[in-house]
């Protein structure tokens, strides 16, 4: 798909990726391109190893490539500098991954609160016990993740996520650490919210049956595109 669209909210430009050692250079990707329209859904998949967390990363701007750029919304991500680039995760982004990343010390509430907060919302505390509702963890607010279950603490997770009303939504194997049942539990939650506020979803998965969910699957094959 070409990347001059101008209603991309994601245009990935000829991103290449390389890194060196003492046993030479290996290239992670090589020339990945395409963009992303406002509500589009897309799987990004492959085998271990072809690249494809990398790639999120790199969209995240939590990873630079060696070549190429990524706009988040017409953005240069890549010509801005660390603190720049944090403030625009902060206001267009949110992450999913594997292992939850939630703050041990912080109750399910505060978890989701603290991305409001840094925000500077004044109604931290009322969206973010409205969202865990909207997850089903209305009588969970005050439960450190400890005493969670897994699913549990991945629909924190993605009230965390989805609290701030992201232009994109970034998942990495968000149910790699679930039973089946309860990862197709969070999958219909996160689809569900994806298509109420309007997000743009990318989604790293090896899993074909959530792939065939999305409006796109593109697949990463020795750091290349294979499928789009």
């Amino acid at each position: 798909m070409p990347n001059n669209s101008s209603g991309a909210v994601i245009s990935v430009e000829h991103i290449s990726k390389s890194v060196t050692d003492s046993t030479g250079t290996l290239t992670i990707l090589r020339d990945i391109d395409f963009s992303l329209a406002p509500r589009e859904t897309v799987a990004i998949v492959g085998a271990s190893g072809s690249g494809k967390s990398t790639l999120l990363s790199i969209i995240a701007g939590l990873d630079t490539p060696t070549q190429g750029t990524v706009r988040i919304a017409g953005q240069d991500l890549f010509a801005l500098g660390e603190d720049q680039r944090a403030a625009l995760r902060a206001q267009k982004l949110g992450f999913v991954f594997q292992s939850f990343q939630l703050m041990g010390n912080l109750t399910a509430l505060e978890n989701v609160m603290l991305p409001l907060e840094l925000a500077g919302r004044k109604d931290a505390r009322k969206a973010a016990t409205e969202m865990l509702g909207r997850v089903g963890l209305a009588q969970r607010l005050g439960h450190y993740p400890k005493l969670l279950s897994g699913g549990e603490q991945q629909r924190v997770a993605l009230a965390r996520a989805f609290v701030v009303q992201p232009a994109v939504l970034l998942a990495d194997e968000p149910t790699g650490s679930l039973d089946f049942a309860t990862g197709e539990t969070v999958m219909a939650l996160m689809f569900e919210l994806n298509r109420e506020q309007g997000t743009t979803l990318v989604l790293v998965t090896h899993d074909r049956a959530i792939a065939a969910r999305c409006d796109r699957r593109i697949t990463i094959e020795a750091g290349q595109i294979a499928h789009s």
